[in-house]
């Protein structure tokens, strides 16, 4: 089971109604399916929502997380090959090059330019940015005005500036969260909602890399570690451990 809808989940037992339970297939193991419930359902649900039939120039912000590799999955099967756009920061790159029709480094002079080139006179179609700030705004004022500019997160740490939703002929703006999408519909939903995330974990793709496994118990001790980082892949809490 995935016990979602409240905090609470870096703990041996969780106390919640069976309705926050997702069944997990028996063919999943736990390590897959663990990571099932933020990254891989979040990509799945933008692309099936705003990814529609037609979409042909889309931009993924923060192409090297792991996010930004879902969404280049998901775009990739569906014949769209995304723009990635990426901070530069060393040694950092996108999980699998051949899925990106090119990447573009905002730390870079004239990338606006480029990314302008590549998309056209018509403009991005769709924009996933999950950074915000300038980047995201300059982002959003190269998508196409009957294009949308899906806004899911603030790596940045600013905020989108006013004039992205007030800009004459700018794209539609979405505010993405997906915690709107699990805490609707009284939760019946939550099986439905999930079963495209797990047939694409079956398959071999939105898994998550692991970095790290490390038990509940020794989990501080691990976090003080000068070698607690994981880049390159996720930490793995084991609660039995």
């Amino acid at each position: 089971m995935l016990p979602l809808g409240s905090a609470g989940a870096w703990q041996q037992y969780k106390r919640l109604d069976h309705s926050w339970c997702v069944p997990v297939p028996d063919d999943l193991p736990d390590d897959i399916a663990c990571f099932a419930s933020i990254n891989p359902l979040t990509a799945v649900t933008m692309v099936e929502r705003f990814c529609r039939p037609g979409v042909r120039a889309v931009v993924v912000t923060a192409a090297a997380s792991a996010i930004g590799g879902h969404l280049a999955e998901l775009l990739t099967a569906r014949g769209v090959a995304p723009i990635g756009a990426v901070r530069g920061t060393p040694g950092r790159t996108v999980a699998e090059p051949s899925r990106w029709r090119a990447l573009i480094r905002t730390d870079e002079p004239g990338w606006r330019e480029r990314l302008r080139a590549l998309t056209g006179p018509r403009g991005i179609d769709v924009a996933y940015d999950c950074v915000g700030g300038e980047v995201g705004a300059d982002i959003c004022a190269l998508t196409s005005g009957d294009g949308v500019f899906v806004h899911y997160g603030l790596l940045s740490g600013s905020p989108l500036p006013a004039r992205c939703f007030t800009e004459p002929g700018g794209p539609r703006v979405e505010l993405f969260r997906l915690r709107d999408t699990v805490h609707g519909d009284g939760r019946r939903h939550l099986p439905e909602l999930f079963a495209p995330v797990f047939e694409q974990l079956r398959r071999g793709l939105l898994r998550t890399a692991v970095s790290h496994r490390v038990g509940l118990s020794a989990l501080v001790e691990h976090l003080r570690a000068p070698a607690a980082g994981h880049r390159g892949g996720k930490l793995l809490i084991e609660p039995q451990r």
